[in-house]
């Protein structure tokens, strides 16, 4: 009877005619209709209202997608749980109440319950991809009857909110399809927890698997990396009226989503990217192992660059000792020392840096006082076992109270907050005091001792296994001292690496550098190798060795050359690398025949993955890494010609927020290097964007930066491309080799992000992230300023002082290529 009741509401009902091929009208008026393949289309073309059968599924459902994208990507589906056997029988109307109605054969599919009954009511697809139902004659435009930004599915659109209204008790949360053929809601979910501090969580079920942390003002605790960026914004509203996220584009030219994947367990942003006519993945939560919910159990700290991952907070210790040796860290810790709550003196607060705040389900929040006053709340409160700023910004400001056990915490080596620990002031004193000493034995201890120990060790440990007959599988064992290695590489013996080499014979020599020769050679199993081998004469590669080890260790990146192993034995060092069949970029691009194998399209191909392997060195790795010397002859082609970058010699790291640094004695490659670092030996992650943006106009051209004077100036390439640029006249700077395969206005882009990355001043420069999204999408450039070029060749001599020291030392010399040929 209620069905019958509300159809008798659709009354007077007028079809109006829409084209099956394409939408007519963003309006769809009282008492008129849509059915079949007709579609409603918003104003500015953007998106499309109509029905879609998804995969193989047969079945027919109502949703929005994108008009002008040739995937089919549905953003929003209405009828998701009740899908109809034959759209053409389908019917969706607006009846003269506000409501929308869809119907198969005079039956109730799916219907919308506007806020208030109005008199006239139209519905409208707007160019955000939101279906409204709005009053004609309210004045406000945004004051809607019903939105379908209300109700979202596994997606969200810049401007949609995914929390709660608590006005009307509206939960605004994603659900992931089912499956590619089945929009029904699948049991994995995004949405808000209204605990006292706000927290959105990731739910398989009712399980939780992961944790955005509270927001702090600037983004989420849990992911540091969503920052302020020229590209996007972020908002987060908590008050009386509601708790929400959304996001928006300072760039309409920019077309983003984030959806929910069932089958993967995460949820995407991905960017469209005109170019590729694709999807890219802009970014994924969870990123990496640490972020799993809970891991490693209450009170413990989740560390991705240690090993095991999970670690207890200092004063605590495992619960289940046997249990967590064994890898299971479920039980987490428990203090060390019982707390007395008595008396406050013997109470203090431990200071931990970089973390994700934890778990918010049972805290206390305060956005009126400061750290002061919140430390002193906590201390005189039993049950508060830790505290921090809610919002940190400028000062800091705000109080977070945490009661009971610390759950889903991290720590990371670059951003995060400070975290404030209640402990026993016996163990306060302890914690600081090691701290105090470790901090002295850094200092004064370590730069000069612990390398020297560790090849000692290695080379005993070698040295006395060999003479059982026993061959070490791995650096991370521990040595005869109780030592453990921080190398986490397969040790290769030195006869395994001569047999796979042939006796490092002439011919299996591949390349020559300053660091010594490259051998190509095939191990035991079959895998095929390159061995980068340390001269005995060079004065100067120990440091390089040492450099390179540390920092490719454990990177890993489909765009970074893999390191294999080492050797470390009888005066002899090495390294052992995956073998790049196709040599290195340069043997391509600055090779009239071989160059024709690379068309625009691979060359394209090629910029992009250089760009994200230099973007995870400075953005996602476990340090941030500046290369300085990003050439074409270190970065490598597999057999795929995919680019991996090479040599990581010269390469500094830092820790925290540093992103830049100086020395006296400026090496790498002419041609390459950015002016402030060539005149002044400041480096810093804008010195390898414009090492990238020369790479980039020479893989373009065909032409190489160092030596390239063009015959009316003494201009180098990027002096040459500059005034192409300004002269326009820039299509004359493309490879003759390419100019039958290139997609000039996808050129032209790649040239213009080249001239930004080369420009004189280093702040003026776009970061990679930036470069990353420039590249993928067509969000408007801005004009590039003159580059820092130089006229004439620089003369690069290095430093032979020695009454100047580097803190972060590093051996600094353009380091062999490691190719084969």
């Amino acid at each position: 009877m209620a069905i019958l009741s509300f159809l008798a509401l659709l009354s007077f009902v007028l079809v109006i005619s829409l084209r099956a091929s394409m939408a007519v009208d963003s309006i769809l008026q009282p008492s008129s209709q849509m059915s079949g393949g007709k579609r409603l289309g918003s104003k500015g073309g953007s998106f499309e209202l109509g029905f879609f059968t998804p995969g193989d599924s047969g079945k027919h459902y109502l949703g929005i997608w994108y008009k002008n994208i040739p995937i089919q990507t549905v953003v929003w589906v209405a009828n998701r749980v009740n899908p109809v056997n034959d759209s053409s029988a389908a019917t969706l109307t607006l009846n003269t109440t506000g409501s929308l109605v869809l119907t198969q054969n005079e039956t109730v599919v799916w219907y919308s319950i506007p806020v208030k009954l109005v008199q006239n009511p139209v519905a409208e697809l707007l160019d955000s991809g939101n279906l409204v139902v709005r009053d004609k004659e309210e004045a406000d435009p945004e004051a809607y009857l019903w939105q379908s930004f209300d109700f979202p599915t596994d997606t969200l659109l810049p401007e949609m909110k995914l929390g709660c209204d608590l006005t009307t008790g509206l939960n605004r949360r994603l659900t992931a399809w089912k499956s590619q053929d089945d929009p029904s809601p699948g049991d994995l979910s995004m949405t808000v927890a209204l605990n006292s501090y706000p927290d959105f969580y990731m739910l398989r079920g009712d399980s939780k698997i992961f944790r955005t942390g509270p927001w702090n003002g600037m983004g989420f605790s849990g992911s540091p990396e969503l920052k302020p960026n020229p590209v996007f914004s972020y908002t987060f509203v908590s008050n009386k009226s509601g708790v929400y996220y959304s996001y928006s584009l300072k760039d309409d030219s920019v077309i983003t989503r984030l959806t929910m994947n069932q089958s993967k367990s995460v949820r995407y942003r991905y960017v469209w990217t005109e170019t590729e006519k694709t999807w890219r993945i802009y970014s994924t939560i969870p990123q990496d192992y640490c972020d799993t919910y809970g891991l490693c159990g209450p009170n413990g700290n989740c560390i991705l660059s240690d090993s095991p991952v999970c670690q207890c907070l200092d004063g605590f210790e495992p619960k289940s000792p046997q249990k967590w040796n064994s890898i299971d860290w479920s039980d987490g810790c428990v203090r060390k020392v019982k707390l007395n709550c008595e008396d406050k003196k013997k109470v203090g607060f431990l200071k931990v840096s970089g973390m994700k705040l934890p778990d918010t389900t049972h805290t206390w929040l305060d956005e009126t006082i400061g750290l002061g006053e919140c430390r002193q709340k906590c201390l005189n409160n039993c049950s508060c076992m830790a505290y921090a700023n809610s919002d940190i910004r400028g000062q800091g400001g705000g109080c977070a109270m945490w009661f009971g056990d610390l759950i889903d915490i991290r720590q990371f080596s670059a951003g995060g907050q400070d975290l404030y620990i209640r402990m026993d002031a016996s163990e306060l004193g302890s914690q600081n005091e090691g701290r105090k000493k470790m901090t002295i034995a850094a200092a004064t201890i370590i730069p000069v001792v612990v390398f020297g120990m560790l090849l000692f060790g290695m080379c005993y440990i070698r040295n006395a296994k060999r003479k059982l007959n026993e061959e070490p599988k791995n650096l991370g064992a521990q040595s005869s001292e109780g030592q453990e290695e921080d190398l986490d590489l397969p040790l290769l013996d030195i006869s395994e690496i001569s047999t796979a080499t042939d006796n490092f014979s002439m011919k299996k020599k591949i390349g020559e550098g300053g660091f010594g020769p490259v051998y190509r050679g095939r191990l035991e199993n079959k895998q095929e190798i390159a061995v980068k081998r340390l001269s005995k004469i060079s004065g100067q590669g120990v440091n390089e060795f040492k450099n390179e080890v540390k920092l490719i260790a454990k990177l890993q990146h489909r765009n970074l050359v893999k390191l294999l192993g080492c050797c470390i034995q009888e005066q002899e060092k090495m390294l052992v690398y995956e073998y790049m069949p196709n040599s290195s970029l340069d043997s391509f691009i600055f090779d009239n025949d071989r160059s024709k194998v690379l068309n625009w399209c691979k060359r394209f191909s090629i910029i992009c993955g250089i760009a994200r392997g230099l973007l995870y060195l400075h953005q996602d790795s476990r340090l941030r890494i500046i290369h300085r010397d990003l050439k074409a002859s270190n970065i490598l082609l597999d057999d795929e010609l995919n680019p991996k970058i090479s040599d990581f010699g010269l390469a500094r790291s830092f820790g925290g927020d540093q992103i830049e640094g100086s020395t006296n004695r400026v090496v790498g490659t002419y041609g390459y290097m950015s002016p402030e670092y060539a005149a002044d030996g400041l480096f810093s992650i804008k010195s390898d964007v414009f090492s990238f943006g020369v790479l980039l106009l020479e893989i373009i051209t065909g032409r190489k930066s160092k030596g390239f004077y063009h015959a009316d100036n003494t201009n180098n390439l990027v002096g040459h491309a500059w005034t192409q640029w300004k002269e326009g006249r820039v299509l004359e700077l493309i490879d003759k080799n390419i100019e039958d395969s290139c997609n000039e206005p996808e050129v032209l882009r790649c040239i213009h992000i080249g001239l930004l990355c080369v420009q004189h001043d280093p702040e003026d420069r776009p970061t990679m992230s930036m470069v990353v999204l420039m590249l993928g999408s067509n969000m408007e450039l801005t004009e590039p300023k003159q580059p820092g070029f130089y006229a004439r060749k620089l003369s690069i001599e290095t430093s032979s002082s020695s009454t100047q020291l580097e803190h972060v030392s590093a051996n600094e010399m353009t380091i062999s290529q490691l190719e084969a040929r």
